[in-house]
């Protein structure tokens, strides 16, 4: 690897401490609580749920500390990319960010799709124009222009800035948590502890069903990583950020779990259309103005999480390309927004392709997103060990403790749950969710040859000169 080049920053500092902190948190709680909760109850008991929760914490816990010293110490634009291009060299690092990028792929197509499903369930006869069928599910000329035209509002709010765009999430993200609120409020005034037996449901398989989901809905934390050059706090702050955003996010998803199950029993849970709203209706005297609040909620999830996730997924393409990995045209940076333009308007152009492929296409992204997902937490935690043996001397503003111990259990609790989605496990991925992640394969093995055969540079590393303003 040839000697790295020094360069000053392309991005602007803007993001404080609230707007790193929304950032992340309101990635991760999203909107999928409003939608999946109920599936969680049903799938492993009130008490499975939360456990499955509680593990998928603990093993993202252990990523989000390797991350929290390596953000500290290499606050570049990339995140995953820089860590273990440094640890591992320029092979190791394009698996590791094409990996990621899958994950926030899967997510900004999958809330290109969510959206739709959530003001259907308002207004039930807003679908029209029958088109053609995806696994059964009928898909309309408004279901798809819902999707795109939101998807290209998006867009246009990552254009023009990162901070319009923070600012937008952090409004989204008080909405979500008040909401929520309100509803754990109204469970624990009116809720029955009856209704939350069983507590375990279906054995371990049912365990497990919920623990695979677990990755793909903390993922956001990471997203921290991949703006570090425009936050604005000091570096040792960017590592304890991560780690209470993740506990956080812990918390919320448990609470939730317990509010539905305390409000809904097993036979009306079975007959609900969207059970968490049904909970928040039932714990407020059957009044549906109450479950139309919660969906609000819903729907400021799924943009926050749009939002987090464009921002994360645009930075990770755009430090592929400029560490000579993907075509040279999304390195490009917006000369009066300071975004990196051309890699946002591809990310938004894959999620106005999305809603034509329905409502199944939900699911699949969530798993072939999970895998994507915890294949770069398990390489980021790889990069981490290397580096300290590698880079002792390395300056990290935020150091962790009992290193060995926290790295280990980061890469084997990783490549645990990657073992959950292969085939024949209780949990393992269906044939629709294989041929995405084989396509996403494909399609990086293409851009890997092709970037090698032009960049005689390819891999490079670069060192960015960093403002001392925040390097206490």
């Amino acid at each position: 690897m040839s000697n790295p080049k020094t360069q000053k920053s392309k991005f602007d500092r803007v993001l404080g401490k609230k707007d790193v902190f929304s950032i992340a948190f309101g990635a991760m709680i999203g909107w999928s609580w409003v939608v999946m909760a109920g599936q969680w109850i049903m799938k492993a008991g009130t008490a499975g749920a939360m456990l499955a929760f509680v593990m998928g914490g603990i093993m993202i816990m252990f990523v989000g500390l390797t991350y929290a010293e390596l953000t500290s110490a290499m606050p570049q634009c990339g995140g995953e990319q820089i860590f273990s291009l440094r640890a591992l060299g320029p092979n190791w690092s394009f698996l590791c960010t094409w990996a990621i990028i899958l994950g926030y792929v899967g997510v900004v197509a999958f809330e290109a799709c969510a959206l739709p499903t959530v003001l259907e369930y308002i207004a039930p006869g807003i679908m029209k124009g029958y088109m053609y069928s995806v696994e059964g599910f009928d898909i309309y000329g408004t279901w798809v222009a819902i999707g795109v035209v939101s998807s290209i509002i998006i867009t246009i709010v990552n254009y023009i800035g990162v901070k319009p765009a923070a600012y937008m999430q952090g409004v989204f993200t008080f909405i979500i948590v008040g909401i929520g609120v309100v509803l754990m409020f109204g469970s624990a005034l009116k809720g029955d502890i009856a209704h939350t037996k069983p507590l375990f449901d279906h054995g371990f398989g049912g365990l497990l069903s919920v623990a695979v989901m677990t990755p793909f809905m903390f993922v956001g934390f990471d997203v921290i990583p991949q703006a570090a050059e425009e936050i604005a706090i000091p570096f040792k702050q960017i590592g304890k950020v991560i780690l209470i955003s993740i506990a956080s996010a812990v918390a919320w998803y448990a609470l939730i779990i317990l509010a539905v199950s305390l409000m809904m029993s097993k036979g009306e849970m079975e007959t609900s259309v969207l059970i968490t709203a049904d909970a928040m209706k039932k714990a407020y005297g059957g009044y549906t103005i109450m479950a139309d609040i919660l969906i609000i909620g819903g729907m400021a999830g799924i943009l926050s999480s749009w939002n987090s996730f464009f921002m994360g997924g645009s930075r990770a393409i755009y430090a592929l390309a400029e560490a000579k990995c993907l075509p040279s045209f999304l390195t490009k940076i917006h000369p009066k927004y300071k975004t990196p333009s051309n890699a946002v308007l591809l990310i938004g152009a894959i999620s106005c392709i999305a809603p034509f492929f329905g409502r199944a296409m939900m699911e699949w992204l969530t798993n072939a997103g999970g895998v994507g997902a915890v294949t770069a937490y398990m390489m980021v935690s790889i990069s981490f060990l290397v580096l300290r043996k590698k880079e002792p001397d390395l300056d990290r503003p935020y150091k962790v403790k009992n290193h060995r111990f926290v790295g280990f259990m980061a890469i084997s609790l990783s490549g645990l749950m990657l073992i959950l989605y292969m085939p024949g496990m209780p949990s393992g991925l269906s044939i629709p969710e294989w041929i995405i992640i084989g396509v996403w394969a494909l399609l990086g093995i293409v851009f890997c040859a092709y970037a090698k055969k032009k960049f005689p540079e390819f891999g490079r590393v670069l060192n960015i000169e960093l403002q001392e303003a925040v390097k206490k």
